[in-house]
């Protein structure tokens, strides 16, 4: 089946915003084993727009139009739908009462220009969207089953995954009992990775199960796509294929599906009843920042200590004898004596040593990190090239996960791809 993705705006045309909505509807595609033939972006323009349904109708089978289903005046997906459908716009009173309702239930009045997002191309399917206003469609247009989708990225994720993906496994025929496992893995390459599991989807039978991999860096998700009658025929197919990647990704997989690192680390925190303090040097308070707005993370997260400079981080916890430098021995006396100074159950102090000179391929920084309770201490040291970008981003997530380790009692110090061994 040839898919193709028409994504509409001047702003996303112009660059004016980076368009993160056509790599989340083609990465979403592809977990379900639904391959995109080509990709459009076309301005707020009615004879383009027009022109480019009419060419999409001609050779695709179906076709997901994003952007352009607003209440203003540019948003004309409705519009030039009806015209390369042949067909009239009307008034869609079911979508009209919903959008009232949604306005009511928040006490507000709804304005009269949306209205126009109730007017929608004569028998087109609607496609529900129940955290906005924006109407989904469905309209043949040429040879092709076209759906329209909201701009505002959680209501076309939201849509993709519960109205369309569903119509397009069965307009391909295929069998619509599809499940996709995740795991989320720090420290392996995906060159490495697929070495590691060379042969995993010959452990399912019938070729029911695809492996893939999505890099992005720190991180790495590896996918298990699987297919079968029902879901148990589907945790069947799929148990050894999980149960192999568990055993050859070991300690690297720090989370797994709908799990962040972050979650993980929170949650094995709940587990023990404990409070943390962060400590950071380079990396400016994102380490805090990835646990502090979750849910509990109120009655965990008890402070975080942000500095660039080595002495204010010791003034900061009261360290009396600054360390001579960013050193392992310098992460442990800061952690302890956080760890001391707020009374927290665990003290995680991150600190980095960058190289001089100007930001490059073959910039480097030492990350010297350490862990420390009441009456225990972990430490490591790495060394991480590749830019500063590179280096903060890998001392984040080394810190959380070495974080994570630590409190599943995993061993703190393993190497890492992302490391320059010295």
């Amino acid at each position: 089946m040839n898919i193709e993705v028409i994504c509409t705006g001047d702003e996303v045309l112009t660059g004016k915003i980076v368009n993160t909505n056509f790599s989340y509807i083609s990465q979403k595609l592809d977990d379900f084993g639904l391959s995109l033939t080509w990709e459009t972006t076309v301005g707020d323009d009615r004879d383009s727009l027009l022109l480019a349904f009419q060419l999409a109708g001609q050779r695709a089978d179906a076709v997901i139009v994003n952007g352009g289903l607003g209440p203003t005046v540019d948003d004309l997906s409705q519009e030039i739908a009806a015209k390369a459908a042949g067909v009239e716009l009307a008034l869609n009173e079911h979508w009209l009462a919903t959008m009232e309702a949604y306005f009511a239930k928040r006490a507000r009045v709804m304005p009269p220009n949306n209205k126009k997002q109730a007017m929608l191309p004569v028998g087109a399917e609607i496609l529900d969207n129940p955290v906005g206003t924006a109407c989904g469609f469905a309209v043949n247009i040429g040879k092709a089953r076209f759906f329209f989708t909201p701009g505002v990225p959680r209501e076309l994720r939201r849509m993709l995954e519960d109205q369309i993906i569903p119509r397009l496994l069965a307009k391909a025929g295929q069998q619509t009992a599809v499940f996709l496992k995740r795991f989320h893995s720090y420290g392996i390459g995906e060159s490495h990775a697929d070495t590691l599991l060379a042969g995993v989807e010959a452990l399912a039978p019938d070729g029911s199960v695809k492996l893939g991999f999505r890099a992005h860096y720190p991180q790495l998700e590896t996918k298990l796509t699987a297919r079968g009658v029902d879901i148990n025929d589907i945790r069947r197919k799929l148990a050894p294929v999980e149960a192999e990647v568990r055993k050859r990704f070991g300690n690297f997989i720090l989370a797994e599906d709908d799990q962040t690192l972050e979650s993980v680390v929170l949650s094995e925190l709940e587990k023990l009843k404990g409070t943390l303090t962060i400590v950071e040097s380079f990396t400016g308070g994102q380490i805090t920042g990835r646990l502090a707005h979750l849910p509990g993370a109120e009655k965990i997260l008890r402070r975080g200590i942000v500095a660039r400079d080595l002495t204010e981080i010791c003034n900061a916890v009261s360290l009396l004898n600054e360390p001579d430098g960013i050193t392992r021995e310098a992460a442990e006396a800061v952690a302890r004596a956080a760890q001391k100074q707020t009374g927290t159950t665990h003290a995680l102090a991150v600190l980095i040593d960058l190289d001089e000179g100007a930001d490059r391929i073959e910039f480097a920084g030492t990350v010297c990190l350490a862990i420390a309770t009441a009456d225990d201490v972990a430490v490591r040291r790495s060394r991480i090239v590749g830019g500063r970008d590179w280096v903060r981003l890998g001392a984040v997530e080394m810190g959380l996960d070495c974080l994570r380790r630590y409190l599943q009692r995993l061993p703190v110090v393993e190497r890492i791809d992302f490391e320059k061994v010295e």
